[in-house]
């Protein structure tokens, strides 16, 4: 007698050359001052337990949280911060930091106290200024020595330079995100670039700008890492955040996006979760494509075969990281 052969995961078969290496929320928030860093630890940890997963990191900013003179004061801040964390919880904190630049002078002691003492807690390292690939293995090195040499590293893009280089950024292994550093960029043009270019309109439409976010999100894709988009000043305009992730996602490829204020995530995380409609339809289709064994299937008067199924299974994979129930028969793929 045959025995039917057991249902093969798609994660197990739906595997490409490059695409989805690196899964992150689709959120990065970025606070830097106490009590905007305690405030946000504790509504990720609110709403991880409302939603059943973490939906957005949080980045605690040493770069531009610390004040000059106090970056070791501000760095030992961050490490209670971390320490005091509910790390029992059912769904873990994530939490990530950003040191400060390579060749600042504070570099070395905040990845010294900082890894030194929770980078086994971190999810990654954010590292500003990144110019090049040897600033990106000075990283590596500094965290190695610290006692963390499998800290995910995040490269921050912010000159011309950094944008021409990107694709050998992207590449090296240490390196699981690509993010866009607007202000700097804009400002290394030396006048070049108008103030305009910084805002909500701006930042879309100037040539250089637009140039500069499909190199950073096309290097990252070329190599599996997760290309996250840059800030929206406006921070109070809840829709103008929303078109801001919605135009990232759809016109230039961006799969994560930096919130600079609390009001900012919820608009984010829903422009950058797929709609239910789509949802039910990749539910439907792998559903399908699982019972076929992953073998060319027809719906609704279209044929699907892998190279369509690898699609799918990503949508389903951005629902479950952005909180969305899963339709049940595909529930369990990802729980």
């Amino acid at each position: 007698m045959t025995t039917a052969a057991a249902p093969l995961h798609p994660a197990h078969v739906l595997l490409g050359a490059s695409a989805g290496v690196v899964a992150l929320p689709v959120c990065d928030h970025y606070a830097g001052v106490e009590a905007r860093m305690r405030k946000s630890l504790a509504l990720q940890a609110e709403w991880a337990q409302r939603d059943g997963v973490c939906v957005f990191d949080v980045t605690l900013d040493c770069e531009d949280g610390a004040p000059v003179g106090g970056e070791a004061e501000h760095a030992a801040l961050v490490v209670e911060l971390v320490r005091g964390l509910d790390w029992t919880a059912p769904v873990p904190p994530r939490v990530g930091v950003r040191v400060h630049p390579v060749d600042h002078p504070a570099f070395e002691a905040d990845v010294a106290t900082i890894v030194g003492a929770v980078g086994a807690r971190l999810t990654h390292l954010m590292i500003p200024k990144v110019e090049s690939v040897a600033d990106v293995e000075r990283a590596a090195a500094a965290v190695a020595a610290a006692g963390a040499p499998e800290l995910p590293l995040h490269a921050l893009i912010e000159s011309p330079l950094a944008v021409h280089r990107a694709f050998d950024i992207a590449a090296h292994p240490r390196v699981a995100s690509l993010s866009f550093g607007l202000m700097d960029f804009v400002s290394a043009h030396g006048g070049a670039i108008p103030a305009e270019a910084m805002t909500l309109q701006g930042q879309f439409s100037h040539p250089l700008v637009r140039r500069a976010k499909l190199d950073i999100a096309s290097a990252a894709h070329a190599h599996g890492k997760v290309p996250s988009h840059c800030v929206v000043t406006e921070f109070r305009d809840r829709a103008a955040v929303a078109a801001a992730a919605q135009r990232a996602a759809r016109e230039f490829g961006y799969t994560r996006m930096w919130s600079i204020h609390p009001d900012q995530i919820e608009p984010i995380v829903t422009a950058l979760r797929p709609p239910l409609d789509e949802v039910q339809r990749a539910a439907e289709i792998i559903e399908r494509a699982a019972a076929a064994q992953w073998a060319p299937i027809a719906y609704q008067g279209h044929l699907h075969d892998r190279a369509s199924f690898r699609y799918f299974w990503q949508v389903l994979q951005r629902a479950h990281a952005t909180g969305v129930a899963l339709p049940q028969p595909v529930r369990g793929l990802l729980s």
